[in-house]
């Protein structure tokens, strides 16, 4: 029942854990940008997510709670299952000494994800805030 309920929440939850490992690796690039010989680091995770979400024919599967229940194929992925993967470009070399970090791609890539992270945080709050409406309902 509980899962149910928080389920908008969990999705919401891995969004903002993939953001924070954006963050990181970011983060990352940013402080290599003169180190010889360093690769650029990127998160996949929209990618991942809207795959497991087309699989399912651009719906989101749907979740037998009871054993009684009759249990569908899926016929995808399922979103829980969607962890963000860290992908470093071996191909390109933008500079002489082989680093590959681009620093206004790099400041660009922050400031998105810092958007992003904090779009998030705010829909989780919204979420709670409609929780605690409807358990103080007077």
């Amino acid at each position: 029942m509980l899962d149910n309920m928080f389920s908008s929440v969990n999705t919401l939850q891995k969004d903002l854990g993939a953001s924070w490992l954006k963050n990181e690796v970011i983060s990352n690039n940013i402080a290599n940008v003169d180190t010889p010989g360093f690769k650029a680091s990127h998160v996949r995770f929209e990618d991942l997510m809207a795959e497991a979400v087309s699989a399912n024919d651009g719906t989101l599967p749907l979740t037998v709670t009871n054993e009684r229940h009759i249990a569908l194929p899926s016929a995808g992925g399922s979103i829980e299952n969607v962890e963000p993967e860290i992908l470093t470009d071996e191909t390109t070399s933008t500079r002489l000494d082989g680093n590959n970090v681009n620093i206004d791609n790099e400041m660009v890539d922050l400031a998105k994800n810092s958007i992003d992270y904090y779009t998030t945080v705010s829909k989780i709050n919204s979420e709670f805030r409609k929780l605690n409406s409807a358990i103080n309902v007077t």
